[in-house]
């Protein structure tokens, strides 16, 4: 992460390098990073802002990534509101880690604030008033006292220190490469490495799991082998069953076949016809895990030679890289190469599928953290849906009946809106208001639309409605999750618009 010091000097420099140029671009690779392309005076220049835990930075880069399919809300609010505007400023913050850039637009002012406090690091939209209306990350994951619609304030705390300028021997003109250099190789180096780890873990993982898997069916088998007797115990006692009472132990028969005695071990809580039945069904269960068995224990000795030689591989692979270039770049690539192998490919999504981010400190298949709503707690099942809309507000909808019960009797207060169905059951939608008493008539028809989608009426063409302020809703006592009752209110009759439900669908803000 750059020092104060070094946020100072990026500042100075970019006062100088992109004041009055436009906003050309707005690209966004992943989920903790975006560039703005900038173009004056002849030249077009990209600007990598990164909110990083570790790494977070304003870089030079020569082109943006590739851009992820679908575009995240806060690029969608820049696309949509401030290309074509022009740099006015750029400006530290409270005289601490935070970088803005102010766009003048035609529509009025907006800022993009870099602002790096490890963990929380971010990027923010403000609006001329200086209220959030769109974050790289999602607030609960930063500063959870922060809400989009809300005012935006520093972080309270004691003033930061300057630190160094590790970059005092570069010159301005390749100050901000350098600061991205530094950074992309780090950054390489660690995923590279991580990756390695993830390949060396799954391949090991996946070897036990299949020794284990074909201990089990060794000893199956092998039961299975013994059980195999318990026809010609069935057949003996079948020849005795009158002399045999219940409660007893076992039973000993001469066996004419063999010239021997056969002692028999009996159920004492089972009647002699019981019994008799038991040794025939351990006998068809036996004759058919061999039937079975033989079959799989080849399988399972094929896929555990397949993994086996795979771990071979990758261990010459990584041999090999220990003395490799000094760069690594070969090695890097040789890994990410060897991660795509089908059998590795296949583990790494089955026992370590890539998580969104970084620095989430939580392993694969583990439970959500709960997550904070203000100073709610909500566990991540219960967390809603997220769709950014216009004012910078969001609608937010229930995933099952214990989340909508949360979301309309928890987390909606105040003049938040219940948006509801005539006639059709379907998740509770609310429009999150910041408190106002006219939220614009876009943010209402988004709701709706929503309110339809997600109900048992999704195909209708047109649908009625029902829209309540928050405290006109009451839970009956004793009632089922997701049963409401509502009063008051006014009926909507909204003519749908596939435009607009295709917007709020890609615009879902990440839980």
């Amino acid at each position: 992460m750059l020092t104060l010091s070094e946020l100072h000097r990026a500042n100075r420099l970019l006062g100088r390098a992109i004041v009055g140029h436009r906003l050309q671009t707005v690209v966004q690779s992943d989920d903790t990073s975006v560039v703005l392309g900038t173009y004056g005076d002849g030249t077009r220049r990209f600007w990598l802002l990164c909110a990083r835990p570790a790494s977070g930075r304003i870089g030079e880069v020569e082109k943006p990534a590739k851009a992820l399919a679908t575009p995240p809300a806060l690029t969608q609010y820049l696309r949509a509101h401030a290309l074509g505007g022009t740099v006015q400023d750029v400006r530290i913050v409270d005289d601490d880690r935070q970088l803005a850039f102010e766009i003048a637009t035609k529509q009025g002012s907006i800022e993009i604030l870099l602002s790096l406090f490890g963990a929380r690091s971010n990027v923010y939209v403000l609006d001329g008033d200086r209220r959030i209306v769109a974050a790289l990350r999602p607030l609960a994951d930063t500063r959870s006292e922060l809400v989009l619609g809300g005012a935006f304030a520093s972080p309270s705390g004691r003033p930061p220190r300057e630190g160094e300028d590790r970059f005092e021997a570069t010159e301005d003109a390749e100050f901000f490469t350098a600061i991205e250099a530094r950074y992309a190789t780090a950054e390489s180096e660690a995923g590279s490495d991580a990756l390695r780890r993830r390949v060396e873990r799954v391949l090991e993982k996946q070897r036990k799991l299949l020794d284990r898997k074909l201990a089990k069916l060794d000893g199956d088998m092998a039961a299975a082998t013994r059980a195999v007797d318990c026809e010609r115990q069935g057949e003996l006692l079948k020849g005795v069953l009158s002399q045999v009472k219940k409660g007893d132990t076992e039973v000993v028969v001469r066996d004419p076949s063999a010239g021997e005695d056969v002692t028999i071990a009996l159920d004492a809580t089972r009647t002699p016809p019981e019994n008799m039945e038991l040794l025939f069904k351990r006998y068809r269960k036996a004759l058919r895990t061999l039937t079975k068995g033989g079959a799989q224990q080849v399988a399972v000795s094929a896929d555990r030679d397949a993994v086996g030689a795979e771990q071979e591989a990758f261990q010459e692979l990584a041999t090999s890289s220990a003395g490799g270039s000094e760069s690594g770049d070969g090695d890097d690539a040789a890994f990410a190469t060897f991660a795509d192998r089908p059998l590795t490919a296949k583990l790494l999504g089955k026992f370590a599928p890539p998580t969104r981010g970084k620095g989430t400190g939580r392993k694969p298949g583990a439970p959500a953290p709960d997550r904070m709503i203000g100073k709610l707690r909500v566990p991540a099942r219960l967390m809603p849906r997220r769709y950014p809309t216009a004012g910078g507000l969001e609608v937010w909808v229930g995933r099952s009946d214990a989340a909508n019960d949360f979301l309309s009797t928890r987390i909606a207060r105040g003049k938040d809106l219940f948006f509801h169905l005539d006639g059709a059951p379907g998740s509770h939608v609310i429009l999150r208001t910041q408190g106002r008493n006219d939220p614009p008539s876009e943010a209402v028809l988004d709701a709706c639309e929503l309110a339809v989608h997600f109900s048992k009426a999704k195909k209708a063409s047109r649908a009625d409605v029902h829209v309540v302020p928050i405290k006109n809703l009451k839970k009956p006592k004793g009632a089922k999750p997701g049963l409401v009752m509502v009063h008051g209110g006014k009926s909507i009759h909204l003519r749908r618009i596939p435009a607009r439900l295709e917007r709020l669908l890609a615009s879902k803000l990440d839980d």
